[in-house]
């Protein structure tokens, strides 16, 4: 008879598969989860980085002199500009070394009464001016409550540098309630139509003094 020599035993390697037996898809599964959550919490760590601006800002709604601009809440046209050298107050007269600039505006509301916030002067290089507090809100469309559909006319004012002009627009927003910045909130920016030119032309022909109360 023929004798038969027994087959060698694979042995498997120390703290390994045995021999002849591939990975299963476990480890490798696992190692592309891994590699999905890594991914999941940079992106998470990058939203964590972005600003309140980034994440919930105001909306804002364009547009120029003389145009109705809605901003679903509130409407707001600016309806004139001019330039003073001097206010007069009721009791009185501001001066100043620089220009003031009077935005006149109308706005109305769509569902309730608001009071409008002091506006912002916008400059083309990004620079922003509060509406002057030398003079008194209580002269100003802030201190006049906006009503739905009715349309209400008032001024503000600011007091800034010349150069400030040209390429400049005025943000127009509802004050902020309390201590929590309320996400989307609505506001106009409304372009002044100053170019260089314009500019020069409105500071050239600005009054010498300003009513601020109007009879």
């Amino acid at each position: 008879m023929t004798a038969t020599e027994p087959r060698a035993t694979a042995l498997a390697a120390p703290g390994g598969p045995p021999a002849g037996r591939r990975p299963g898809l476990g480890p490798r599964l696992l190692a592309a989860a891994a590699g999905v959550l890594l991914i999941a919490g940079a992106m998470g760590l990058q939203t964590l980085k972005l600003g309140q601006t980034e994440v919930s800002g105001p909306i804002v709604y364009t547009g120029s002199k003389g145009e109705d601009v809605d901003a679903r809440r509130f409407t707001l046209r600016l309806d004139s500009i001019a330039a003073a050298k001097a206010l007069q107050g009721s009791s009185k007269t501001l001066a100043t070394d620089h220009v003031f600039l009077v935005l006149a505006v109308s706005a109305k509301s769509s569902l309730k009464p608001y009071h409008l916030a002091m506006p912002m002067l916008v400059t083309a290089d990004g620079k922003r001016f509060e509406a002057s507090d030398r003079v008194d809100r209580a002269v100003t469309l802030s201190n006049t409550f906006v009503q739905p559909d009715i349309w209400v006319r008032g001024r503000f004012y600011f007091e800034v540098p010349a150069s400030a002009l040209p390429g400049a627009s005025a943000l127009f927003s509802l004050p902020q309630q309390g201590v929590v910045v309320e996400p989307y909130q609505p506001q106009v920016e409304i372009d002044l139509g100053l170019d260089d030119e314009g500019a020069r032309k409105l500071v050239a022909s600005a009054q010498d003094v300003y009513p601020t109360v109007k009879k």
